[in-house]
């Protein structure tokens, strides 16, 4: 039964100071996942920095109340021994279910793999907030930030190769060979991968889609280049180019 003094119990100095302390961290999460998130919004992703602070908001809620136990339910619940390995085990699978969901695949392209890495992560630092562990919060949050920013700037410096994805739409009748195919990439810096290769039917006209891979990103034509070799050939009567992004 609900009295009066059960209701005051729960505006209490005990009561008033762990929502204070609670609140508290759920602000920090809320600023936390903001800086970590910026960099998606800055870029136009569809998660953004509202996205992030939501996850680390809950991240954090979800493991900062198991050590209030004695405090549910106006402090009745004394036999409660709540676990907070299991519910960081809850956190990180429905987490993981979102991420699952701005993960698009586009024929050979995957996109959202790093939107969704860094949503995961910032779960992760909900949870050391939750947990009271804020300089680990704060280094993890600073990472990932870096992670988002300097190291894409150092992929760019750093020798590497360059991916697209490419359709070909043939005429009906054509003489167009792999080996033909694999002259023009290459004259330009492209290998075709073969693993990639996969052949269909579109209107009775046959379609190739492929992987070219930059031998040397430096010294690569541009995709801009290598489309106007294509729309040279006779035989080749639709195509697209588009970089393989993760």
């Amino acid at each position: 039964m609900i009295t009066t003094k059960a209701l005051q119990l729960y505006w209490s100095g005990e009561f008033l100071a762990a929502n204070a302390f609670i609140g508290l961290n759920l602000l920090g999460a809320l600023l936390l996942g903001m800086a970590v998130g910026y960099e998606r919004t800055y870029n136009g992703r569809a998660a953004g920095m509202r996205t992030y602070a939501l996850v680390c908001m809950a991240s954090t809620a979800l493991t900062i109340f198991v050590g209030f136990a004695p405090l549910w339910y106006g402090g009745t619940a004394h036999d409660v021994v709540p676990d907070a390995t299991r519910v960081v085990q809850g956190v990180v699978t429905g987490v993981g279910f979102l991420c699952a969901g701005v993960i698009v695949k586009d024929g050979l392209s995957i996109s959202g793999l790093t939107t969704a890495a860094s949503i995961w992560a910032s779960a992760a630092v909900g949870v050391l907030l939750g947990v009271g562990l804020y300089a680990s919060a704060l280094i993890l949050a600073g990472l990932c930030m870096l992670s988002m920013t300097l190291v894409h700037q150092a992929e760019r410096w750093l020798p590497g190769r360059a991916s697209f994805h490419v359709t070909l739409t043939f005429r009906r009748e054509f003489g167009q060979r792999f080996d033909e195919l694999a002259k023009v990439t290459e004259a330009h810096g492209y290998r075709a991968v073969p693993a990639s290769f996969s052949f269909s039917f579109d209107d009775n006209h046959p379609v190739w889609r492929f992987c070219v891979m930059a031998l040397n990103r430096s010294r690569s034509t541009s995709p801009a280049q290598l489309a106007h070799e294509l729309a040279k050939s006779e035989d080749i009567t639709r195509f697209s180019i588009v970089p393989m992004r993760n």
